[in-house]
């Protein structure tokens, strides 16, 4: 299986508290969803959701942890490659009593492919990607059009991913990204109820940073 030649993350180091090692250490065969080449059965996973939802990088799964909360009739899986992040969010699924999330440790471009039918997503969240802002590692960014090719055939018709970012040039890369595609349609919006503000857009808020939501909707 051939891993991704450019990563759209940093490895930020291996530094994991005691309690997110336990928790991982403990939640993971739990409410971990290993990698397998072989498409999942959502219906097993979530038998009486509504909706099937992806979230793209949780970082320590504040907002994954209060949208699931909030939305019990939808099922939820969180996708990440960060142990600390990963212990922390299973933590949490443990604390709130969360039977609708799942988490699975891995880069989105192995996985999605792999483990997911075409038109089996009813939506994809990615809130505050890592922005790359030096020009010579924009090519990094998440968003481009590979992305788009990647997500578009998972999603069903209709479907939409919901973006959130601090970073204004790379709100208006996605942008351009998106407006070059005849796979998506859609745009800035409002932010959404649905999203709630976390500890971290708070901090950047209080800097002055402008958040901005972006959807768009699978043709």
């Amino acid at each position: 299986m051939e891993r991704p030649s450019v990563r759209s993350y940093s490895i930020r180091g291996s530094r994991i508290t005691q309690a997110q090692r336990q928790a991982k250490d403990q939640l993971q065969a739990i409410y971990g969803i290993s990698f397998e080449e072989k498409k999942l059965n959502l219906k097993e996973i979530f038998p009486t959701s509504k909706k099937i939802i992806l979230e793209i990088g949780f970082g320590m799964g504040e907002a994954t942890a209060i949208i699931a909360k909030n939305h019990p009739n939808n099922g939820y899986i969180a996708l990440d490659v960060h142990p600390p992040g990963i212990g922390k969010l299973l933590g949490r699924i443990v604390e709130n009593d969360l039977k609708n999330l799942r988490v699975i440790e891995d880069d989105v471009h192995i996985v999605l492919p792999h483990m997911f039918e075409d038109e089996s997503l009813d939506a994809i969240h990615l809130y505050f990607p890592d922005p790359w802002p030096k020009k010579k590692h924009n090519k990094r960014r998440i968003v481009n059009e590979g992305f788009l090719l990647l997500i578009a055939p998972k999603l069903k018709k209709g479907g939409y991913i919901h973006i959130a970012t601090d970073w204004m040039p790379y709100a208006l890369s996605m942008q351009e990204v998106f407006a070059a595609s005849t796979l998506f349609t859609g745009g800035v919006i409002e932010k959404p109820e649905s999203r709630p503000v976390t500890r971290f857009e708070g901090q950047g808020i209080d800097k002055d940073h402008h958040v901005t939501d972006l959807m768009y909707f699978r043709t």
